[in-house]
């Protein structure tokens, strides 16, 4: 909104200092700071009306140190993060940037299947809350959109990589001048529509969904919404699995929103693009100021949501940061490194997958099931063996923090 006011006013009346909204790195730099502004400031009046309306979450006896003294604790936090993500991107975002749109369609879809959740826990006392069935169709749904819109929108194209012949002169031990030509590797000029993605730790890192269906139309846009809903939901999911400590989801996820903040502007960035052998995504660089945004929106949620959390995020929280950091990452087509970036997410799930996994098979084999963990997600099994809460939370933002400087670290290592 106040992008496309100062934009007009630049233009039109050459108004002083209209011209700095232009840039990504000050909008980002707005963003973030409302963003925390938003949460620190209004947190404290939403946490007391959830107390007042009793929204707060019921917490069964699993045996875990401190379980109990967090019953009651307000839940649906998460509306706080959704709104301190929404408001400064209609604020100092471009509207118009088809990725910024298909963010914040993302954003308000899996708020409100997370919402819809908490409310059937929260008010219909059910302690299931939506069925999974009905948070899956959601959330192939949004795979779905993101699919379609990446493959048919003419606004999301990108610029490879060309070799072009250069001719460079070198002189013998004579003087005599030889000529060679050698071969240069550059960005073209020319975007086209693809549906190339990054590879980690290859040399040639670009891969091309069409390779594996011959380059049939109608089979790549199928194989590529399959891995669109395969990406959004398993994230989520990861995010939504992670979520059971003070501060756990929260604090894993900011570095993770940094890394993709940086890799959306040099990927936006022609020059950066070129100087680092990497795809240049023209137009994805606003992605930084959304980025921005939710980065903030964390950071101010932590304010709250830190030992001993004073509210807990629900799945309105937890379901939409780990959606919006799927759709993120197929915006600027960098999806494969998602399970080196996401590695908590990616550890949470396969902890429930291999824990369930076990138990049915073994009940099936022996008539008595067993466990390969104490309990699972492993957050949860760490506890079980003793180690206290802040402990466990904080070793966990050690390891993503370590994953995200890895995941940087690709860039270089192929």
């Amino acid at each position: 909104m106040l992008y496309h006011l100062f934009k007009y006013l630049d233009e039109a009346y050459d108004l002083p200092g209209s011209g700095m909204f232009q840039y990504i790195s000050f909008r980002a730099a707005a963003a973030i700071i409302l963003s925390l502004l938003i949460v620190i400031i209004f947190g404290r009046k939403i946490i007391d009306f959830l107390r007042r309306k009793q929204i707060g979450e019921e917490i069964r006896d699993l045996g875990l140190e401190g379980q109990l003294q967090k019953k009651g604790t307000p839940t649906m936090g998460g509306v706080i993060i959704l709104v301190a993500i929404l408001v400064p991107m209609l604020l100092v975002g471009k509207l118009d940037n088809i990725y910024i749109q298909l963010m914040l369609v993302s954003t308000v879809w899996l708020g409100f299947i997370g919402g819809l959740d908490d409310y059937i826990k929260v008010f219909r006392h059910r302690k299931e809350g939506l069925k999974g069935r009905f948070k899956i169709v959601g959330q192939v749904g949004l795979g779905i959109i993101v699919g379609t819109t990446m493959w048919l929108s003419p606004e999301i194209v990108v610029r490879e990589k060309v070799t072009q012949p250069v001719e460079t002169v070198y002189m013998d031990e004579d003087g005599t001048e030889i000529g060679s030509v050698q071969r240069n590797v550059v960005l073209s000029s020319e975007s086209r529509k693809t549906t190339q993605t990054t590879i980690p730790f290859v040399k040639n890192n670009e891969f091309d969904y069409g390779w594996l269906t011959g380059d049939n139309e109608t089979a790549t846009w199928l194989l590529y919404v399959l891995v669109a809903i395969f990406v959004v939901t398993a994230v989520s999911n990861g995010a939504n699995l992670t979520d059971g400590l003070d501060g756990l989801a929260t604090g894993v996820s900011v570095p993770i929103v940094a890394v993709l903040g940086v890799l959306a502007y040099l990927s936006g960035h022609i020059v950066y693009a070129d100087y680092l052998n990497i795809m240049y995504i023209p137009a994805s660089g606003e992605l930084v100021v959304f980025a921005a945004a939710l980065v903030g929106a964390l950071v101010g949620f932590l304010w709250y949501n830190s030992f001993p959390a004073q509210i807990f995020m629900g799945d309105t929280g937890s379901l939409s940061i780990g959606g919006v950091i799927a759709v993120f990452a197929l915006c600027i087509r960098k999806e494969l490194l998602l399970p080196l970036l996401c590695g908590v997410f990616l550890v949470e799930s396969f902890s429930v997958m291999m824990q369930v996994g076990w138990f049915k098979y073994t009940k099936r084999r022996y008539g008595e099931g067993r466990r390969i963990l104490l309990m699972s997600p492993i957050h949860h099994h760490y506890q079980k063996r003793g180690i206290f809460e802040t402990k466990i939370v904080t070793r966990f933002w050690i390891i993503s923090l370590l994953l995200a400087a890895i995941t940087l670290v690709t860039l270089k290592i192929r």
